[in-house]
This record gives C-alpha cells, structure tokens and sequence, in this order.
C-alpha cells in the first residue's frame, strides 16, 4: 500500500504518532503524507518528525491530495472542518476519524460520504503499542476494512467492533492509559510509604504493570490465573489482594470505564 497517499486533517499529537507509526512500518512513505493544521506550529513539528511529509494551505487541499483523509481533530472542531471540506471528498476517498464521540451517521452527514471508518485509538501509539477498535459505514468496502486494520495494526494491536460497542472501547482503552497511570503511581506511593526512594519505587512499579500486562498477552489465558500463581497460601500478596478488594479497586476500575463511556456517549449527543 506505499503508493497510497495519506492526509490529514490537524497536525497534534495523534495524527503525529499515526503517521509515524505508518512510515516507520514502511506501509507509506513520508513523501506521500500530507496534513494542514491552523496551528502553524502544529504543522511544523508534524513535517519536521517525519521528514518528508508536506504541510499544505488548507483542509481543501489536504482532501485533494490524498487518498485516505484521516479526520484527526477535537470533536469540537468537526463542525468547522465538515463546513471546510464537506462534499469536497471523491467517491474513491476513504475518510477515516480518529474523533471521539462523533458517529458513523453524523459523519456521512456533514462531510456527503459514506465511505467512512471511525476508529477510536489510544495515546500509547505514541510508541507503537497503541490498543485500538474501528467500526465501518455503509460505504466502506472490505479492502478499506483490511487498509485501516494493517495500518492500526503498525502502532499496536487493532480490532473490529459493531460501531454501538465504541463508547465502551472509548471508556477501556481509549481513557484506561489514564487509569493506568494512576494505578503506576499508586503502587509507587506504596513503596515510598514503605521506605523506598521515589524513583526506585516508580521505576518498579511502571516495569511490574508493563510486564504484568505481557505476560496477559503472551500467555492468553485469564489474568485470575495468573495472579492465582502469585497468590501462594497465606503468603504475601493474598494479604495484599485482600486489601485491594476491601478497598474497592475492581469496583473503582469498572466504574470509571462505565463514567468514561457514559461521557462519550453524551459527546455524541451533543
């Protein structure tokens, strides 16, 4: 798929590291990247990291340019950008969004295609080990269906999913690296609280989740089994666990994937 040229529409952070990721896998060349961002310095630090890219003079031109259009904004800016470019994108345009909250339906509506696919990834495809899901319209054939999953795929692992389960990937992996960040820095408080230098501590803990979360994956059975085998009779971490369920940590988790959801099913109400 390098021949294939790839726009997008705001230059942040997302739309950095996607583009990254793509040229780092090979799956484009830099060359044939092209974005606009009003944000002038936006645009310069997103043609400066990938060395090669072009930013050009408006959404307009992006959409003529290239041949999948990344909606790479804040669902605020939408609107604006649907005004700027909306009917503007060609039958053999795919327009994929990165948007949160904004549907399938409200994008086939403002921007006269239903040629769309809407993915919700996650801030840890930054370095390549991003968890996203992607639902299709209508219009959206099976080869871009396998275009987007490769290209989701080069920055982490991707999925497919009925698009009325993206508000519960949105409250999962779309907010759970925040709710992980926490959890990193609770158990780093913990081993300060128990004499351990702050830097010690962090680096201990961010290693224990970043393998904890491997082995998960490797080993593909159920995270209860795994902390079965940590878990000896009597020992050290049942008391730990023990504390855990009496302070409500699963509860805590599960409601603020529930809070995170229910937020970006509002956003799309909006």
């Amino acid at each position: 798929m390098s021949h294939r040229k790839l726009g997008f529409l705001g230059a942040g952070q997302m739309a950095r590291a996607l583009a990254a990721g793509f040229v780092r896998a090979g799956l484009v060349e830099a060359a044939s990247v092209v974005a606009y961002d009003p944000d002038a310095s936006a645009a310069e630090q997103f043609a400066r990291e990938l060395g090669g890219a072009r930013c050009l003079d408006s959404n307009a031109q992006v959409v003529q340019a290239a041949d999948v259009v990344f909606l790479a904004v804040k669902p605020s800016q939408v609107g604006p950008v649907a005004e700027q470019v909306g009917g503007r994108l060609a039958e053999d345009r795919l327009l994929v969004s990165i948007a949160a909250g904004i549907g399938l339906s409200s994008l086939t509506q403002r921007f006269g295609t239903e040629r769309v696919i809407r993915v919700m990834p996650n801030t840890p495809c930054l370095i390549g080990q991003g968890a996203a899901a992607y639902a299709r319209g209508r219009g959206a054939t099976d080869d871009d269906r396998l275009l987007v999953d490769r290209l989701m795929n080069s920055v982490g692992i991707a999925m497919a999913v009925d698009e009325g389960l993206l508000d519960a990937v949105t409250g999962l992996s779309g907010s759970g690296p925040a709710f992980v960040f926490t959890v990193i820095e609770a158990l780093a408080d913990g081993g300060v609280r128990m004499g351990l230098p702050r830097n010690v501590a962090m680096a201990l803990a961010a290693q224990t989740v970043r393998g904890a979360a491997q082995m998960v994956l490797d080993e593909n059975v159920h995270p209860a089994e795994l902390r079965d085998r940590v878990a000896s009779p009597g020992g050290t971490t049942i008391a730990g666990i023990e504390a855990i369920e009496h302070h409500g940590m699963r509860a805590a988790l599960m409601a603020a994937v529930r809070a995170a959801a229910d937020r970006s099913k509002e956003l799309a109400a909006q």
